[in-house]
């Protein structure tokens, strides 16, 4: 191999390299990922309600709802029983 080939082979290595870290950097960047971060918001599931609760009394609704469920409903309680 000459000068000129073995010049250009080196600066494609060097920058095929650059560009992969530059890449790795990006997709494994800890600030990016979504499995190494922290929420500081609570979920809907688990926060406390507020507010007054109104049931649903459709009755497509009610066909499908347990006996604890309703129960809860008519004393006034956010249900947490499906």
């Amino acid at each position: 191999m000459n000068f000129g080939r073995r010049t250009i082979l080196a600066l494609g290595l060097l920058g095929t390299t650059l560009a992969g870290g530059v890449l790795g950097a990006t997709v494994f960047a800890p600030g990016v990922s979504g499995a190494q971060s922290t929420s500081t918001t609570t979920p809907a599931a688990t926060a406390a309600p507020s507010g007054t609760f109104k049931p649903n009394e459709n009755a497509t609704h009610e066909a499908g709802e347990s006996a604890a469920r309703e129960a809860q409903e008519n004393a006034g309680e956010f249900p947490t029983v499906p």
